[in-house]
């Protein structure tokens, strides 16, 4: 298990559209998606130990996120031939144990994620409410580990600001996770 960064943040880099299944059997898209203020686009799979370690966390503040008017999407695009924790019914399953209030959708052929340059799990994308990129970052400060009484809610408040001023941090710290499992025709 590889643990790579994402990029920095390419400021106003306009969401690629798609049209995923979800675990509830529908199909998003990032218009569909929108919430009134922007949305999270988030690339995360069943079996990583980064996303595991967060995911209480996440879904609190997704929560959060949600009452000021941003939503979420997740994805997962990971090889489920040779990682079959992260197959369509775990993703169901997952969705379902942890009561995702955000779709959770199956990037089967990995195209959205190449669009994307989705690097790890997690990975983060933050737009405003044109759909514009506004944060490539991390989650929080913690990482792996157990919050601290000061750490640094670095998606929220990204997101807070984007509300409030429509544009990203300047400052932003990259994520860090498992490498994406590509399928061997898709190796990058």
């Amino acid at each position: 298990m590889a643990s790579l960064k994402t990029p920095v943040c390419e400021f106003g880099w306009k969401a690629k559209d798609f049209n995923l299944l979800s675990t509830d059997g529908s199909h998003w898209s990032p218009s569909k998606a929108l919430g009134e203020k922007g949305l999270v686009i988030m690339f995360i799979c069943n079996h990583c130990p980064y996303v595991k370690a967060i995911l209480d966390r996440l879904i609190s503040d997704i929560n959060e996120l949600k009452e000021i008017g941003i939503n979420t999407v997740a994805i997962s695009s990971n090889d489920v031939e040779n990682y079959p924790d992260d197959s369509y019914e775990n993703m169901q399953k997952i969705s379902s144990l942890n009561n995702f209030n955000f779709p959770y959708l199956f990037d089967e052929t990995q195209e959205v994620a190449k669009q994307y340059n989705a690097i790890c799990t997690p990975d983060f994308f933050g737009f405003n409410k044109n759909l514009e990129l506004q944060y490539r970052g991390r989650f929080d400060s913690t990482g792996r580990g157990e919050p601290s009484k000061n750490h640094e809610r670095d998606l929220f408040n990204a997101m807070k600001l984007v509300v409030k001023t429509k544009l990203g941090p300047a400052q932003q710290l990259h994520s860090i996770g498992c490498s994406i499992k590509w399928k061997e025709i898709n190796q990058i």
